[in-house]
């Protein structure tokens, strides 16, 4: 056996006989870490409000050798989630990892007396995150590799005009995190955040073209100048997310709680 496939027979039981849940699974970062979750040994419930996306995610799962199932759940509802989960307790017996990833993005206003979204994004950000974390906590066995990867953001580190929601969303994801960690950890439990920068994903599209339409310029030279604001020059791939996530679920990162680890190409180095 090569050294490569060593390693690969590794890395796909490395979460072997867990099961994962992860929100906001049907795109972009959720999509690409249910993926690695699943090509490491575990069975992942791969969550979203559009179901037929977290489907077509489970597809690729079992195109990839990987075990899952797709399941329709808001996050902001609580009723929702505990539907979600009980249902992932009846399959599995427990849940072992959780990976809060879904997410709103975009901007929000300061003036007039629109809103809506501020609680949009703070509503799915912060308050889903806690309604998925209270759900899923009584139902993780103790001192059996439990593990909460929160992602939050680079703008979880600092502040725009124009993305308070955002921003104090985010803040609040890593100030969330770091508090649980004290919770769980006499459980055998971590929890930790990412905070991912730029990352070819719709979101990221979808908030590179807002942005270029209130700096009236193209896509295409606002792309340009936000990736040559990060130091390596580049645009990250869901998959380097994912990596960093499969290795907090494992029991290679059991000494590492409380942390929120930025991903972001060097944008902030602290």
């Amino acid at each position: 056996m090569s050294r490569s496939e060593a390693g690969d027979e590794g890395k796909s039981m490395r979460l072997r006989n867990r099961s994962a849940l992860v929100t906001g699974a049907g795109s972009g970062i959720g999509r690409a870490i249910a993926r690695r979750l699943a090509a490491e040994g575990a069975f992942v419930a791969c969550a979203g409000r559009a179901k037929e996306r977290c489907e077509e995610t489970v597809a690729l799962v079992e195109q990839d050798g990987g075990r899952g199932a797709a399941f329709a759940c808001d996050v902001t509802d609580q009723e929702s989630v505990r539907s979600f989960v009980e249902a992932v307790v009846r399959g599995q017996g427990a849940i072992h990892i959780v990976v809060n990833n879904a997410g709103a993005g975009g901007a929000n206003s300061l003036s007039g007396e629109d809103d809506s979204r501020w609680h949009a994004i703070v509503d799915t950000n912060l308050t889903g995150l806690y309604h998925v974390t209270k759900a899923a906590l009584p139902r993780m066995p103790d001192n059996s590799g439990g593990r909460f990867v929160n992602v939050s953001s680079v703008l979880g580190r600092f502040g725009v005009p124009g993305y308070t929601a955002y921003c104090a969303s985010k803040h609040g994801v890593i100030g969330f995190t770091k508090a649980l960690a004290h919770e769980v950890a006499r459980r055998g439990i971590t929890a930790n955040s990412i905070c991912p920068g730029w990352v070819e994903t719709e979101m990221a599209v979808r908030g590179m073209r807002l942005g270029a339409d209130a700096t009236g310029t193209t896509y295409e030279e606002f792309r340009r100048r936000a990736l040559d604001a990060v130091p390596i020059g580049r645009i990250l791939e869901p998959e380097e997310i994912a990596g960093l996530a499969a290795y907090l679920c494992s029991d290679e990162a059991s000494g590492v709680t409380g942390q929120a680890i930025g991903i972001n190409g060097g944008s902030t180095m602290d």
